[in-house]
């Protein structure tokens, strides 16, 4: 070994102290003794003297636990589907027959992008850290490792933006956190597939709630008990009459309910309580992607919101969109240049 390369290796110590051995190409550190946590010059690895391991709990159960709520969550679709279909097709179609044609093509569509985009979610790999030589001087060359940590439970490698997920037993490349619903970690190589199933299920549920809406109001025995002349006379006090006479006659009418009915309510009930939690999810995902940024990365720097770096630019690129990308970015490059030197040039004026 060269000289050159000794003194990059070696890290500026006061303290001539015995020193620690790097993890990713194995140099010899000198290193003061309180220091637990330090980057090596040659290859860039962080190496944690000191690593802190957590217990890894129940796997198994964590496992089953998961499984089974994704069972629960693909019953839950079926139910609304196969109900929506036994509640609602046979009212649209007796109204018309190519409403009831116009009905299905988009209950096929919606029901197939979203159980689709949910297995993709659930069953693909969110994306293990790419395989890198480590361990010795000879195969790791000058800055491969650069900011690289040491993963204490699978003993390999760490890449930034990277976590150990101990429900998945394994480390996650850009996680964003481990979702028991798909039983699986959000990271690199199904996040799209998770927005994409958020926005399918949102679209489909907010789809349920109108459709289970507009049979409701054409089958429902209520409604023909109610006496709406108080919507012509103006005022907050007519509203309030119209809203009681309408809670009044479901109540009454509750017994007369036929199955179908009950199905309908369950629909909107069902449908529209997870419309809001699925919509809160979805702006969260879309705003961490704004910022180019992941929920735990949040987590760790919640006040480092750059604005520099966040932009729609991230969501093009996101969403497998690189042209656009940069198009969006030089077009905004320029009209600030351009907005910059009106500025200047109204100044001199």
């Amino acid at each position: 070994m060269d000289g050159a390369i000794e003194e990059e290796c070696r890290a500026i110590s006061i303290l001539e102290e015995p020193g620690t051995t790097c993890w990713g190409c194995g140099f010899h550190i000198l290193v003061p003794s309180f220091t637990t946590v330090f980057k090596c010059g040659w290859c860039g690895a962080i190496t944690n003297q000191n690593p802190r391991r957590h217990g890894i709990g129940h796997p198994r159960w964590k496992y089953v636990r998961d499984r089974c709520l994704v069972v629960v969550l693909l019953i839950f679709m079926l139910l609304v589907i196969c109900g929506g279909v036994w509640a609602v097709y046979p009212v649209v179609f007796s109204i018309s027959f190519s409403h009831g044609v116009i009905h299905c093509t988009v209950t096929t569509i919606l029901s197939v992008s979203t159980i689709a985009s949910f297995g993709f979610a659930a069953f693909r790999s969110p994306g293990a850290p790419p395989i890198i030589p480590w361990g010795g001087y000879p195969l790791v060359g000058k800055g491969w490792l650069e900011n690289y940590s040491f993963c204490v439970y699978c003993s390999k490698p760490k890449p930034p933006r990277t976590h150990h997920c101990r429900s998945c037993g394994m480390c996650v490349l850009d996680m964003d956190h481990h979702c028991p619903f798909i039983g699986n970690c959000v990271g690199a190589a199904n996040h799209r597939s998770f927005i994409i199933f958020l926005a399918s299920a949102v679209i489909s549920t907010i789809y349920a709630c109108i459709m289970s809406i507009y049979a409701g109001y054409r089958v429902w025995p209520a409604l023909a008990l109610l006496s709406l002349h108080h919507v012509t006379k103006p005022g907050a006090d007519s509203g309030l009459k119209v809203v009681k006479d309408v809670v009044v006659a479901f109540l009454n009418s509750a017994v007369l309910l036929s199955p179908r009915d009950i199905v309908l309510v369950y629909l909107f009930i069902a449908s529209f309580s997870v419309e809001i939690g699925l919509s809160v999810l979805l702006w969260q995902q879309l705003r961490y992607i704004y910022k180019g940024k992941t929920y735990l990365s949040q987590l760790s720097s919640p006040e480092d919101d750059n604005i520099g770096d966040g932009g729609c630019r991230n969501l093009l690129r996101f969403f497998g969109c690189p042209y656009f990308a940069s198009t969006f970015q030089t077009f905004f490059s320029r009209k600030n240049v351009m907005t910059s030197e009106a500025g200047n040039c109204k100044r001199r004026d």
